[in-house]
Formats: C-alpha cells, structure tokens, sequence
C-alpha cells in the first residue's frame, strides 16, 4: 500500500477567517487640489498684504481662492475615501472608512464654531483672517495624521504632521510673513507629496 493512498488531506479550519481585501487610498488628485489652495490662496495673501504689497489685490481674493481648493480637495478625498470602501472585502474597513469621512464634517463644523465664538468674545478686526487659514491646516494636518496611522500610510501621516505643525507655528510671524510661511511650507509639503504619492502608487 502505497504511502500517497493513505495520506490524508491536512484538515481544514472550519472558523478560520478569510482573507480580505483592505481598501488603498488615492490621495494624487487630493494632494493637488489642496497644494493648489495653499499655493493661490495663501500666495496671493502674501503677496497683497503688509506695509509693503506686491500685488494690489481685493482683500476677499485670497479666501475665496484657498475656500474653493479646499472645497475642490475636500470633494477628492471624499471621492477617493469611496472608491476604496468599494474595493475593500473588510466590513471593519468600510466601517472605519465611514467614521474617518465624518470626521471632516466634525472637525471642520467644531473649527467653525470655534472661531466663530472667539471672533465675537474677542475685538480683534483681523482674527478671522488669522484663525482660518491656521485652524484650517491644523484641522486637515490632524485628520491627515488619523487617517495615515488608521491606514499604515506613513507619507498621509507625515504630511499630516507637517501641515499642523507649521500652520500653528506660523502664528508666530507677523503679516505677511504668516502666509508666507503657510504658502512656502505648506504648498512646498503638498507639490513634495504629490510627487511621492505618484510614486507610491506606480510601486503599488
């Protein structure tokens, strides 16, 4: 009797999970979108404010620039957020998917609130114009650092990290070296990320 008849099939665990699928992020249209809102939006402040502007710009110019980038980004990384709970197997997944997308709504809605409150507590003309572009990168800097440790993204984590650190620093300066600083270290950080993320996806 030959020892390949006796053999018997190696057993097969009856609860052993199954293998699935975990959804990757495509943060490329993203990174431009909100590198294009930091480099005209906050550029174009910098250039038209302090003693000394370059450009005589109107003063509603700026915001509306950075507020369509980031509304355009926000808009792509919902997007991308969807595609990736559709390609995901994982029920945990699309769960935690689900939570880290409200969170724009949540940190964004609390950011307003915030400003909103100390722009009526405290008599300070151009506090909004400060607060926005600042809390604006530290909110997306943080939800950028939940979402790269959530998906072992380190480039989204380290950008994250980057954007809420500089935009909090750059509170530091005075007018127009604050946007000078948000254009040059944040739009700097979004054209590097792109260029990485490009990267990373072809490796992919």
């Amino acid at each position: 009797m030959s020892l390949a008849a006796n053999a018997a099939p190696a057993p097969v665990e009856p609860n052993a999970p199954a293998r699935t699928t975990t959804g990757d992020v495509d943060n490329l249209a993203t990174y431009i979108s909100f590198g294009l809102a930091y480099l005209l939006g906050h550029g174009s402040a910098a250039l038209s404010q302090g003693d000394h502007p370059v450009l005589d710009l109107p003063g509603w110019l700026p915001m509306t620039l950075l507020g369509t980038g980031l509304a355009v980004g926000t808009v792509q990384a919902t997007r991308a957020a969807l595609r990736a709970q559709r390609a995901t197997t994982d029920p945990d997944a699309v769960r935690t998917g689900q939570l880290l997308g409200a969170l724009w709504a949540t940190a964004f809605t609390a950011l307003f609130l915030a400003i909103t409150g100390l722009s009526a507590a405290v008599d300070h003309p151009d506090i909004q114009t400060l607060l926005w572009p600042t809390g604006s990168g530290f909110v997306v800097g943080l939800i950028y650092v939940a979402e790269g440790a959530v998906r072992r993204n380190t480039l989204h984590y380290a950008l994250g990290t980057w954007l809420a650190l500089t935009s909090t620093a750059a509170l530091l300066l005075g007018n127009p070296g604050f946007y000078w600083v948000l254009t040059l270290a944040g739009g700097g950080a979004y054209a590097l990320a792109t260029l990485l993320e490009r990267r990373r996806l072809n490796l992919r």
